[in-house]
């Protein structure tokens, strides 16, 4: 506990927290200090700014900040959330100083886990909410928007661990500036030539024109795409929507207020066996795996014998409860229980019922499956117009193209509104001086036939429109005759500027493709060199390797043989030492250093065995001739003991007569006792 102060009070005296705490007011602090000291980490972690919780109910506090460890992933001590939830209202050190030091150890990596937390926390939307389709649309681009971020995230991780040389930048710059400096070259000698014709100002107009209707067709050709792939998406969202109404209508058909009443009913019914008896039976069972399996976890490994015992101990039992279930079957008559038959139909029941509902839960389970795959590959078949399954970048550099289409679809959308409204304005425009024409062709028809030249007019026009007609067909034809000859004078004149360009450089590669022949050649000659000397050397080398393991194999078998032999010569030095030893002390004169030998030491012991086995012996004897009288004396002590207990009863009962003869046959027998 003192090195986890210790640690959480150094760490919070530094930036960014910058406290001033010591161990002792730190540890005396309150529990709204405390749980506002938590907080701030929190808030610091999940860059935002600090609130203060005096502001805020204390349940809200403590629902929030537990969520939020729990998206960090925190296990609190003992995994005991319950617990930790409870501290963090009530303010138990134990559990606010562990959160609070698994926070500021892993401040850095809990940033980033909780910047992506987020954005990739998923919302909870109900199933019968998300079946709506505008819900499910945008659910489904959300999630789209969600995978894109994690790509983006990850993309941008990547760049910012994978760092570039400073070398490689070096020669990218400078190839960069080497194809700019020739771009700028081309582009003052494209100057030049252009400069050199008199109508180049014209030229580049014209040019600058065409390039923009090009792109001004390509926008509009894309912008048509985009409406008929907004056509066919809306004329599929009308058809599922009729084959919707269309579903609803069939199976309004013959139905009344009782026939749906009842429906509702038994839907009322299932759902509430299915919340009442099977979900708590199915989440008791799945709590009782949980906790098979953490018993499982926190139990030491277990070798085969172990498991052995187990299989052992179930066969067993297994056995014993079989036995029971047949001695119970034996001895129990079922004609004598008369609920057996009903317990039995309410087992069938059950079990019929059960069936139903399981059956009806994988009914539903599947259809919600079938129902979210269905809406993901009509998403998918939306998004890629049947092209097939894209890969990632593809997916990625798809949704940047849609993002551009779509920034360019909302212009186009205006421009189209603002054209319509033009559109509007010229046709009615239009419609009026139709109007006019019509009162004036009247008017010149009367003045026609009033001259006596009816007529005229529609011949004067059609004579006009043939000879308009001939005009642009000679234009056409002298437009494309120049043309063409301007195109052949160009590709002529591109083509004489590319052989004058290519000459001095054909001139240069001609020798160095000689010189590359004899490089190739030596480089061929030097290399067929190599290959016999690498395999020479290979060949060398693992026979040297052969003979250096066996060498080395040698050494060791010698090595382990000389540390033996060094052991056996330690042994029988230690042997000569202690025989030597025994010998001066056994030939000396000394009485003091001869008793040190181990032959006197063996011989006293000897002899103090002896003198030991002889007392024994003699005790043993003793024992043996006193056996019999013994024996003979505590027989008479016990006879004595029965006649005192005899003559303390008669003393009990009162009876005197039978006292006196028995107190003369004891004086008697006591006058015969050898005490």
């Amino acid at each position: 506990m003192s090195e986890q102060l210790k640690y959480i009070v150094h760490e919070l005296n530094k930036s960014p927290f910058n406290k001033s705490y010591n161990l002792i007011s730190f540890d005396n602090l309150d529990t709204i200090p405390l749980i506002q000291v938590l907080n701030d980490i929190c808030c610091e972690i999940e860059s935002k700014p600090i609130t203060d919780i005096r502001n805020e109910a204390v349940d809200q506090t403590a629902i929030r900040l537990f969520t939020f460890l729990r998206v960090l992933k925190f296990q609190p001590l003992n995994n005991d959330l319950g617990g930790f939830k409870q501290a963090l209202v009530t303010g138990d050190k134990p559990h606010i100083y562990t959160a609070i030091e698994w926070l500021l150890q892993r401040r850095a990596d809990l940033k980033t886990r909780a910047y992506l937390a987020r954005f990739l926390v998923k919302i909870d939307i109900p199933p019968e909410i998300l079946q709506d389709d505008a819900v499910h649309d945008l659910y489904t681009q959300y999630e789209a928007c969600l995978e894109d971020f994690k790509e983006t995230h990850k993309v941008k991780e990547q760049a910012k661990s994978s760092g570039f040389s400073t070398v490689e930048i070096k020669k990218d710059i400078a190839s960069m500036e080497a194809e700019k400096e020739q771009i700028e070259k081309r582009i003052d000698k494209l100057k030049r030539k252009v400069d050199s014709n008199p109508n180049s100002s014209a030229m580049i107009a014209v040019a600058r024109n065409l390039r923009t209707e090009k792109d001004r067709e390509a926008k509009i050709s894309q912008q048509r795409t985009d409406l008929k792939h907004g056509i066919a998406q809306g004329e599929q969202r009308v058809q599922r929507l009729q084959e919707k109404l269309r579903d609803m209508r069939q199976a309004s058909v013959g139905a009344t207020p009782e026939g749906l009443f009842r429906k509702l009913e038994e839907e009322v019914k299932i759902n509430t066996y299915m919340v009442n008896e099977k979900i708590p039976k199915e989440l008791q069972s799945r709590k009782k795996y949980v906790q098979d399996l953490q018993k499982v976890v926190s139990e030491p490994a277990m070798g085969q014998g172990d498991l052995d015992e187990l299989n052992d101990q179930i066969s067993a039992l297994n056995s014993e409860l079989n036995q029971l279930y047949e001695k119970k079957m034996k001895n129990s008559d079922p004609l004598d229980d008369k609920l057996t038959v009903f317990r039995q139909q309410a087992q069938i029941v059950t079990r019929k019922k059960e069936a139903a509902a399981e059956a009806l839960n994988d009914a539903r389970q599947e259809l919600h499956s079938l129902k979210a795959e269905l809406a993901e590959k009509q998403t998918k078949l939306q998004e890629n117009d049947s092209q097939g399954v894209l890969k990632a970048d593809d997916f990625r550099a798809y949704v940047n193209k849609l993002r551009s289409k779509s920034t360019v679809y909302k212009k186009k959308r205006q421009v189209l509104q603002d054209l319509k409204a033009e559109s509007g304005v010229v046709d009615r425009t239009l419609a009026i001086l139709k109007g006019r024409d019509a009162h004036i062709n009247r008017h010149l028809e009367a003045l026609e036939a009033k001259k006596g030249v009816s007529g005229y007019r529609d011949t004067q026009e059609e004579l006009e429109k043939v000879s308009t007609v001939k005009s642009e067909l000679d234009d056409m034809k002298g437009k494309t005759l120049e043309d063409m000859s301007e195109m052949v004078q160009k590709f002529n004149k591109k083509i004489a500027e590319k052989k004058n360009d290519l000459a001095p450089i054909i001139k240069e590669l001609r020798p160095l493709r000689q010189r590359h022949q004899e490089v190739l050649s030596e480089y061929d000659a030097a290399k067929s060199k190599y290959d016999a000397a690498a395999a020479g050397y290979e060949s060398n080398r693992s026979k040297l390797e052969s003979e250096v393991k066996g060498h080395r194999e040698e050494i060791s078998a010698g090595e382990s043989r000389l540390a033996y032999l060094n052991a056996m010569k330690k042994i029988l030095e230690n042997q000569n030492q202690r025989i030597s030893d025994e010998m001066k002390s056994y030939m000396s004169t000394d009485p003091q250093e001869r008793k040190k030998s181990f032959r006197d030491q063996y011989n006293r012991k000897i002899q103090e065995q002896e003198m030991l086995g002889k007392n024994l012996r003699e005790r043993q004897k003793m024992v043996r001739e006193s056996h019999a009288p013994n024996m003979k004396q505590m027989k008479m002590w016990q006879d004595v003991l029965k006649l005192l207990e005899a003559k303390k009863r008669v003393v009990t009962s009162g009876e005197m007569n039978s006292h006196t003869e028995i107190r003369g046959h004891v004086h008697e027998t006591e006058e015969r006792l050898v005490l």
